[in-house]
């Protein structure tokens, strides 16, 4: 074992953290300092399990040794190379490996460094696809509420999280957003509800509104993540499809929670039947190890402003850290991984045992929903005075209890790595029971 250097007694104000109460975090500080498996390791060395797979993004649990030896090896071999006109083996072996695993037809990468420069990425596509098909006048995308899509420009705009939207004024022109599928009547339901299919009829009522010539492409995740795990009722995904074909509008899908495995299949594209125009991704690529993401374009949009001959560049996009060499490696170790230990195929095993864990916190008074699918899960907990004062208080008693998870308002939010056990879920549930037995 490393030994790790305590920072709970040092000056920590010089690092801005993201998404983080700051002055409450100082006085209170949560140092993940090692991991390794399943668990993560603080600077006091306290053993934590890790419920959230680092940040979605550890499916194959931590320290994989393949990773660490890939991305050694191209260090040593190509550290960085410039992506503007120059190509990588890396960069086109990878978006091979991920056409292979992506929805038929979705068989063109782009790469980027983050999940938000993804989204952005989508919705620039989107608009100059339609542009080159002589519908320039398409500049209206449709998100949803309480939807997270990053927190670059397009992406906060057509997401519908209200405290990532406040202090940062209008946001993109031209945006809509369609109701969340958040309903009473499928409280306490686990995987597709029953009720709220008809939801997806708002994009027809801003077709209705609008006119279908002046909307580029709708946005949503198939199961929205970050605000609490909102799984899509039966039908509303299908519903949206059929919408999008009836006026010529693209559908992208964000992927970037769950894709690669974490809804037992690939994508939640297959798991659910419904095959989007572009797709987002990135979080699992490289099994966190190195910052990377993606987006997937069907031939048809790919081609259209790819080969059509305009002479020159046909996108004017692209990032610095496009398919960097070393995230490249990363998710070629990482996707070699989930193939050889079928980690799509655990995940899927995995699920019932979790869903059925899940579903015993009911017994709670404090609980007021649970919902879950795959291997995602969300605990809403009955709010106190100020809202997200009970969730925060969760994630800080689970922290004391040895547990890792993210906590939205008053949701705490579950994601576990696919190789945890029966056991390692007893054990995880066991510590937030013990949380929810004493709030």
């Amino acid at each position: 074992m490393t030994a790790v250097t305590p920072l709970h007694n040092q000056d920590l104000s010089h690092h801005w953290m993201p998404f983080t109460a700051n002055r409450a975090f100082r006085q209170d500080p949560r140092i993940l300092a090692r991991a390794e498996g399943i668990h993560y390791w603080n600077d006091r060395g306290e053993q934590l399990v890790d419920g959230l797979s680092g940040l979605f993004c550890t499916p194959a649990g931590h320290g994989r040794r393949e990773i660490t030896e890939a991305v050694s090896a191209q260090l040593g071999r190509l550290d960085f190379a410039p992506p503007f006109q120059f190509g990588t083996p890396g960069g086109f072996h990878l978006a091979r490996e991920i056409a292979g695993l992506t929805p038929d037809g979705l068989d063109h990468v782009f790469f980027t460094g983050s999940g938000s420069e993804a989204v952005e990425t989508a919705i620039k596509i989107a608009l100059q696809y339609h542009r080159r098909r002589g519908e320039g006048q398409r500049m209206r995308v449709i998100g949803r509420e309480k939807a997270y899509h990053g927190v670059n420009f397009a992406g906060w705009s057509v997401g519908g999280m209200v405290r990532n939207r406040e202090m940062f004024g209008l946001g993109m022109p031209g945006v809509g957003h369609m109701r969340h599928t958040q309903i009473a009547d499928n409280r306490f339901q686990l995987g597709q509800g029953d009720h709220g299919a008809d939801l997806a009829d708002d994009l027809q009522r801003f077709v209705d509104l609008h006119g279908a010539d002046t909307i580029a492409a709708c946005i949503v995740e198939p199961v929205s993540g970050s605000v609490g795990i909102l799984v899509p009722p039966k039908g509303y995904l299908e519903r949206l499809r059929a919408i999008c074909d009836r006026h010529g509008i693209l559908l992208i899908f964000d992927e970037v929670i769950t894709g690669f495995g974490r809804c037992g299949a690939p994508f939640a594209a297959q798991a659910f039947g419904v095959t989007p125009d572009l797709m987002t991704m990135a979080k699992a690529i490289t099994n966190g190890a190195v910052p990377m993401a993606a987006v997937a374009a069907s031939s048809k949009v790919h081609d259209t402003i790819v080969e059509i001959d305009q002479g020159g560049i046909e996108l004017f996009h692209g990032y610095t850290w496009s398919a960097h060499p070393v995230a490249c490696a990363a998710a070629l170790a990482s996707l070699k991984l989930y193939r050889d230990e079928d980690m799509f195929a655990r995940a899927a095993a995995l699920s019932a045992p979790f869903l059925e864990r899940l579903a015993d916190l009911r017994r709670f008074p404090i609980v007021q929903d649970i919902r879950g699918y795959g291997l995602l899960g969300a605990i809403d907990l009955a709010p106190a005075e100020t809202m997200g004062a009970r969730g925060f208080g969760a994630l800080k008693a689970l922290y004391a209890a040895g547990a890792v998870v993210r906590v939205t308002n008053d949701t705490i939010i579950l994601a576990p790595p696919f190789v945890m056990t029966a056991q390692d879920l007893d054990d995880l549930f066991g510590k937030i029971a013990g949380v929810l037995q004493a709030m």
